[in-house]
């Protein structure tokens, strides 16, 4: 079976075989991504509907929701949501000339009229909502997708505490320390660590680096397996300039902007850097978007992983 035929069977699955193609079609994702289709411009013409699966939300009341929420006209953080908007992926001109700011404004809005027990916008959710609205055939169907993500996958980034992603942070630093421990020091001494370089990457699931094209077939994988691995990516971009790193003077000039997202070297890196993480350790990676205990659990693991054996 072809992995177009994989996907477009998933996709035809009734309801209620979903979660039973849900592992096939993980897998496909990891090991022969998306098929791309020229007559969109080389991308999978059928994004939308795979990450709508890859979420399980159901998109049957979708229209009739967002239309009530957006009806509503602006939030209480209208203010700050406008005080973004103009500057989500502004040098990406596909973006641009695809997602009118309006959309944008309306979706986020609607997205705080629905979280009542948490009404707030936090520095970052544009950039998360970007991806979405230009992946998606509506606003409504953007909308769901950006709520399943934060509330079910990630509600932790976007915290007014913002607990997930300094927890993120944290993480970036320990995997790039287990991983490659003298790029960690030389940083380290350079007092380069992941809050310096790493906080926008964590904070939007690395969509705030271009390109999109391959921002989307790092969120393919994210959305597959847990946006979790985002953490896992960023140590990888880090890898992937290890050499400018290590010999320069001023790696801090290197790191004022993390690299273009390549998929393909991110990848392969990622799969390399995994089998240097304790399986402990990759359970509170893979929990700390979504369960609060783990900053907690995280530092009893630092403590025993440091005391004298």
């Amino acid at each position: 079976m072809s992995k177009r035929d994989v996907v477009d069977a998933a996709i035809h699955k009734p309801p209620n075989l979903l979660l039973t193609s849900l592992r096939q079609l993980r897998y496909d994702v990891l090991m022969s991504g998306l098929p791309p289709d020229e007559r969109d411009g080389g991308e999978c013409r059928y994004r939308h509907y795979v990450w709508s699966i890859l979420l399980q939300i159901d998109l049957t009341d979708a229209v009739g929701v967002y239309s009530e929420l957006v009806s509503r006209g602006p939030s209480v953080a209208d203010k700050k949501i406008r005080s973004d908007s103009f500057r989500t992926l502004a040098t990406d001109k596909k973006f641009k000339q695809k997602v009118a700011e309006n959309s944008l404004l309306r979706v986020l809005n609607a997205y705080i009229w629905n979280t009542p027990e948490n009404p707030f916008y936090v520095q970052g959710m544009n950039v998360l909502c970007a991806p979405f609205l230009y992946v998606a055939k509506t606003e409504s169907q953007a909308f769901c997708m950006l709520n399943a993500l934060l509330h079910d996958r990630c509600p932790l980034y976007v915290a007014s505490d913002l607990n997930g992603v300094h927890t993120g942070v944290r993480l970036v630093n320990l995997v790039l320390e287990l991983t490659d421990p003298k790029l960690y020091k030389k940083l380290k001494q350079k007092l380069l660590t992941a809050e310096v370089y790493g906080l926008a990457s964590v904070m939007t699931l690395s969509a705030c680096t271009p390109p999109l094209s391959e921002l989307l077939q790092l969120w393919d994988l994210y959305l597959a397996y847990g946006c979790s691995l985002n953490i896992i990516a960023v140590v990888a971009q880090v890898i992937d300039i290890r050499n400018e790193l290590m010999t320069s003077e001023r790696p801090a000039s290197r790191l004022r902007k993390m690299p273009l997202l390549n998929f393909q070297s991110i990848k392969e890196r990622m799969l390399g850097i995994l089998k240097h993480i304790p399986p402990q350790l990759f359970d509170l990676i893979r929990r700390h978007p979504f369960d609060p205990e783990v900053p907690r659990q995280l530092d009893q693991w630092m403590q025993t992983k440091d005391s004298p054996q």
